[in-house]
């Protein structure tokens, strides 16, 4: 019996052990399951709470977005009337400036008294259909007049590349366009107002050459265009092709390094055609190491060379020339482009003396000029500067030796 006794307390206390073991467990994983349950409820409000500030600054940008976009806009009128009372301001210093500009210098004497005073217009955009820029008609010239001033300006358009050139034959009103450094395409309009009203050169006359033209240095004179036919490693060509029949009527080679370019600023042009009152002219330089632009009178007839000069017009920060009544006008800016201004003056006739030498600032606009051509029977010069077609109206006064 008593063995049975000790069986049965064994087995009781082994049972109430075994219970309060369990009960604890259960009690464990409870606090578990309840520090998970609060962890997530943790999770859940912070995340709730990281949504919530994301929409917030989701608003918040988007609001500062449309303040900047505000800001933006009102940023871009303001710099808008800055450039209106910018060029204000330079209209006003172009008049200044002919008031009191520096004395230029030419090859008789360094000292220049500058004569007379020069006006400056502007008019663009509307003003095209302007009376006062009507297509001038060919008059008679006697030729020895020199330029007092740039009487007015005229920005016609902008097509093409930033450089390349335009002129129209004084015999006539066509226009042409040669658009970049080199090609065999020209463009030719019937006028300057089809030009001015064409888009871009839409409506012109393609004339395909039989060889490419090199560097924007041509000339159109009495219905022949004249321009300058480069080869690797050869003489420089001086080509004349009709423009009536569409044909090369003579060539002739000209001595100078094909490498040698006549303006510094413009190293695309080794050699400068310009027509004038007088006939054909060019410039050139003989080699790289020639300090100075050299001129050439050209019979327009043959190409034959008439005669020659050293101008002592320095080729460094040269950006063109164009001659007038015998008379070349180098016309200098910097490589960082600023003010064009023509600083020296070479007449061939020995006609100009250092009281007549103008001292020209051409009226800042874009870059620097890639070409200027004169027209004798308009007194106007025809120029390119950085893509826009430019005409500058010119005032001249009699030399005074004559």
């Amino acid at each position: 019996m008593k063995p049975v006794l000790v069986l049965l307390v064994s087995t009781a206390w082994t049972l109430t052990g075994a219970q309060y073991y369990y009960q604890g467990l259960m009690d464990y994983l409870e606090n578990r399951l309840l520090a998970i349950e609060d962890r997530m409820q943790f999770w859940h409000e912070q995340s709730h709470r990281y949504h919530t500030e994301l929409l917030d600054f989701k608003k918040l940008t988007a609001e500062t977005m449309d303040g900047l976009r505000k800001e933006h806009s009102m940023l871009f009128k303001d710099l808008e009337g800055a450039t209106v009372r910018v060029d204000r301001v330079e209209r006003e210093m172009d008049y200044v400036e002919t008031q009191t500009s520096p004395r230029a210098c030419t090859n008789q004497a360094d000292k220049v008294v500058e004569r007379g005073v020069w006006g400056l217009e502007e008019s663009r955009g509307e003003e095209e259909e302007d009376e006062d820029w009507e297509e001038l008609q060919p008059r008679v010239s006697d030729c020895v007049e020199i330029i007092s001033g740039i009487r007015s300006v005229k920005i016609l358009k902008r097509v093409g590349s930033p450089k390349g050139m335009w002129t129209r034959d004084p015999r006539s009103s066509r226009v042409y366009v040669f658009n970049g450094t080199s090609g065999d395409v020209i463009y030719q309009f019937n006028s300057v107002r089809d030009f001015s009203g064409s888009s871009g050169v839409t409506g012109s006359r393609q004339i395909r050459l039989p060889s490419e033209w090199n560097g924007p240095g041509s000339a159109v004179y009495n219905g022949y265009l004249y321009y300058i036919k480069q080869e690797a490693d050869t003489d420089v060509q001086v080509v004349k092709y009709d423009l009536l029949s569409g044909s090369v009527t003579d060539t002739a080679m000209f001595p100078v390094e094909s490498h040698a370019t006549v303006y510094n600023l413009n190293p695309e042009i080794v050699a400068d055609l310009a027509a004038d009152d007088e006939g054909l002219w060019l410039l050139y330089a003989i080699s790289d190491s020639e300090p100075n632009i050299n001129l050439a009178k050209m019979d327009p007839a043959t190409l034959d060379i008439e005669q020659i000069w050293d101008t002592r017009c320095p080729r460094e920060n040269a950006e063109a020339a164009f001659v007038v009544c015998g008379t070349v006008y180098v016309v200098y800016n910097t490589r960082l482009a600023s003010r064009s201004r023509v600083q020296c003056v070479f007449d061939v006739n020995d006609m100009v003396i250092s009281e007549e030498a103008p001292l020209l600032y051409f009226p800042r606009r874009y870059g620097a000029h890639a070409s200027l051509k004169y027209n004798p029977e308009e007194r106007q010069l025809y120029g390119w500067d950085d893509g826009y077609q430019i005409i500058y109206r010119l005032t001249m006064k009699r030399k005074l030796l004559v």
